[in-house]
């Protein structure tokens, strides 16, 4: 699933297409997508100039006067920006038609994404309770500290709750854990706030690395420009098990925590 650097780097993408842009129309050819396009969203669209897009967590939004369009890429969801009469290809959704000739087009062979309104004045549910941005001016080791205390989970499920903080997914807390060398497995509530510090640390470095190199690629993500992200090639413990770790030559370990595969080196994360 595209996470936050994979979401913003398409959000960096379209957006010099889109801002100032009118739409002048929607087509949607397959409205059951995760949850289905409102019947409304077309109507409500034409004739908007897109005035913003913006990223929460991992939804993009498209303010326009009456509201905001949210869209979530799901496990396989793309967004291009291509010329509104070029071929389709099987699975591109939606087709928001801009002034000028150009298409934001979304594809997305699972269809676990969505595409959802919020009027203004209005906050979706979807947006509602969630935590701070990391890369924002709320998020802290001493937030993640005084979150965590009296918590029994993992300290990488805590990382991964979206009311604790937004878009750190597998691969990033994975990362930004062994950067920090804190063992995934321990107990939230038995890491220090000297610790929260350093992973808070740890959690921005990798997620601004990845941004600058277009987030990571594992099996369907590109671009708008239909390019792979290469922060994959950056990994130091995601899926490197049984390999050696390049900070301390230990071995990279897997084990499952939350139903998601994890990685740590045994060596020096404790």
């Amino acid at each position: 699933m595209p996470e936050l650097p994979e979401v913003e780097t398409t959000r960096r993408g379209i957006a010099p297409a889109v801002e100032g842009r009118r739409i002048d129309t929607v087509i949607v050819r397959n409205a059951a997508l995760r949850w289905p396009v409102p019947d409304e969203l077309p109507a409500l669209l034409a004739g908007q100039t897109v005035t913003a897009v913006r990223r929460r967590a991992k939804y993009l939004l498209f303010d326009v006067e009456p509201g905001t369009a949210l869209l979530h890429l799901g496990m396989s969801g793309q967004l291009r920006v291509v010329a509104a009469d070029a071929p389709l290809r099987k699975h591109d959704h939606v087709d928001v038609v801009l002034q000028g000739g150009q298409c934001l087009r979304l594809h997305d062979p699972r269809r676990f994404g969505s595409l959802l309104w919020q009027p203004a004045g209005t906050r979706h549910p979807l947006l509602a309770g969630l935590g701070p941005e990391p890369l924002g001016p709320d998020f802290s080791g001493d937030w993640l500290y005084r979150q965590s205390r009296g918590r029994r989970a993992a300290v990488k499920t805590f990382l991964m709750d979206q009311r604790i903080v937004v878009g750190v997914g597998n691969i990033y807390a994975t990362e930004a854990l062994h950067a920090a060398g804190i063992d995934p497995r321990r107990a939230a509530g038995r890491v220090s706030a000297a610790r929260y510090a350093a992973l808070a640390e740890a959690v921005r470095a990798v997620l601004a690395e990845s941004i600058t190199r277009g987030g990571t690629t594992l099996r369907d993500y590109v671009d708008p420009q239909g390019s792979p992200g290469w922060f994959r090639l950056q990994l130091a413990a995601y899926e490197r098990a049984g390999q050696p770790c390049g900070r301390c030559g230990g071995t990279i370990q897997r084990v499952v925590l939350g139903q998601r595969a994890s990685y740590y080196c045994a060596g020096c994360q404790r």
